[in-house]
């Protein structure tokens, strides 16, 4: 990474009002608190933030089944009892609940993943950051893992449109089975191999990260912020380490980083990638942020900055509704 790298962070605070429901692991919340850690910590200074665009059906679609699409932005909790057979065909329950607005914020986060690739492309950042993205499991006609519309694979087939191959590294505990699947048959990806399920630790990782990315340390006190109660008793942005010892030297990750990059080297990319014309981007309407209602701007600001869900914030380590063991 160069010291000059710019770098371009996308956020939309409704991605963390969504509830998936009691006892399940996956809490959108943690981005608002990741996002506040970022404010706090003044990252947002050395960053172009932006909000992604909800991306439309049509681009859902680059990846995904027509049919599943449709069926995502119709469902709703009311009414998936009418659709039994729907359900299980595709992998919609307990894993993937449906829940109030899944269909924004499917395209939110898909929004913000095709929006950080097509900068990247078009040469408008160095480094993109959606931290609300990443839902690798999803299969192009059901949801998985709970992941319902996988934003990796349309990212990287935005990627795909200006460069011979993409390099997909995979830092969550669980396999990217989505992403490998979805281009198991060509040579032009790679894959090698980050998320959680304990919320706090979550928001200080990925804010550790965005500090990276800027080369920007840390004080290890949180600052004050709308979020600071989650971060209790410590208040500190790292954790101690495990009791497992850390046997990778810097020598053995460099010997590992060489091997990737000339595997990678060595891939046949599509003779013919060079000749295609670049496919176009799908057009998103304009829109002049001056001719919105001031008001309105003012309290999607104050959203993206108050959104706390009371129902989410639980003492102990297994940072669910109740104990693991009741899953």
């Amino acid at each position: 990474m160069r010291s000059k790298d710019r770098i371009s962070y996308f956020y939309d605070g409704d991605v963390g009002s969504v509830y998936f429901g009691p006892n399940h692991p996956m809490k959108p919340h943690r981005l608002c608190m990741t996002h506040h850690l970022v404010l706090s910590y003044e990252l947002h200074k050395k960053m172009e933030i932006y909000r992604p665009h909800k991306a439309y059906p049509v681009e859902l679609a680059q990846f995904h089944s027509a049919d599943y699409v449709e069926f995502l932005h119709r469902i709703t909790p009311d009414t998936q009892h009418l659709f039994p057979t729907e359900m299980a065909k595709y992998n919609l329950g307990e894993d993937c609940p449906i829940f109030d607005n899944l269909f924004e914020f499917c395209q939110i986060y898909a929004g913000g993943t095709i929006d950080a690739a097509r900068r990247l492309n078009n040469q408008l950042c160095d480094i993109a950051i959606n931290w609300a993205g990443g839902l690798h499991h999803a299969k192009k006609c059901q949801a998985s893992g709970f992941c319902y519309i996988n934003d990796l694979v349309l990212g990287i087939l935005e990627l795909l449109k200006y460069h011979a191959r993409v390099l997909y590294i995979d830092i969550d505990v669980h396999h990217g089975d989505g992403v490998e699947e979805a281009f198991y048959f060509t040579d032009r990806f790679q894959v090698t191999g980050g998320g959680g399920y304990t919320k706090e630790n979550v928001a200080r990782c990925w804010a550790v990260e965005t500090g990276v990315l800027l080369e920007t340390d840390l004080p290890d006190e949180i600052p004050d912020n709308e979020y600071i109660k989650y971060f209790a008793p410590d208040y500190s942005l790292r954790i101690p380490s495990g009791h497992i010892e850390n046997l990778n030297s810097k020598s053995y990750i460099t010997t590992i980083k060489m091997q990737v990059l000339e595997n990678l080297r060595c891939i046949q990319h599509a003779p013919s990638v060079q000749m295609q014309e670049v496919p176009p981007d799908f057009y998103i309407p304009d829109f002049d942020e001056d001719d919105e209602n001031p008001d309105e701007r003012m309290n999607q600001h104050t959203r993206d900055k108050l959104v706390q869900r009371d129902d989410e914030y639980y003492d102990g380590d297994n940072d669910n509704d109740h104990n693991m063991d009741d899953l």
